[in-house]
């Protein structure tokens, strides 16, 4: 599904995120930066080595904040790590979408036309889908409706599941 807003796009795909051809991608993030399972390992071993070692550079980040790095082997130019919450630890929706702000933010400090996210923080963090898709849909069309040099962002969801759930979601957020 693709949605256009003054110019610019908001794109829905099923697939692999590490195979996505924009600036950067999103790396839902743990706050050290691990590399560990999940997307996050899906990138370390399509990136390659690099990755890990800026981020092990960085240090890590707080939850709801967001950094960048290159992205090493990938397609991507550039990976941000996004730290999401975990369910149980308080204040996830603000959390979640302090993230994504953030991860925005980066990407146009940074220059950047086009970025790809992953449902954040639905896999072990155990986050709800549903709760995700109307959070992050929602600040990724402010954006999209405000003056940002963005041009593209999509969410690459894993599965027929969570892009439905996206879908449905963002037709609900854009009806007239």
């Amino acid at each position: 599904m693709r949605v256009e807003i003054d110019g610019r796009t908001l794109e829905l795909l099923e697939g692999d995120l590490t195979e996505m051809d924009t600036d950067a991608i999103v790396n839902a993030a743990n706050e050290h930066l691990v590399l560990g399972g999940g997307v996050a390992g899906a990138i370390a071993r399509k990136g390659g080595p690099a990755i890990q070692r800026e981020c092990d550079a960085i240090g890590g980040t707080p939850v709801g904040t967001a950094v960048i790095t290159t992205g090493g082997r990938l397609r991507a130019r550039h990976v941000i790590h996004a730290v999401g919450p975990r369910m149980g630890e308080g204040r996830e929706d603000a959390k979640l979408e302090s993230a994504t702000r953030q991860s925005l933010d980066v990407a146009e400090a940074n220059g950047l036309a086009s970025i790809a996210f992953p449902a954040v923080s639905t896999g072990i963090f155990g986050y709800p889908i549903d709760r995700c898709a109307r959070i992050m849909l929602a600040v990724a069309l402010e954006r999209l409706r405000s003056a940002t040099a963005l041009q593209r962002i999509v969410f690459c969801l894993f599965g027929r599941d969570a892009y439905e759930v996206f879908e449905s979601t963002l037709q609900s957020l854009v009806k007239p």
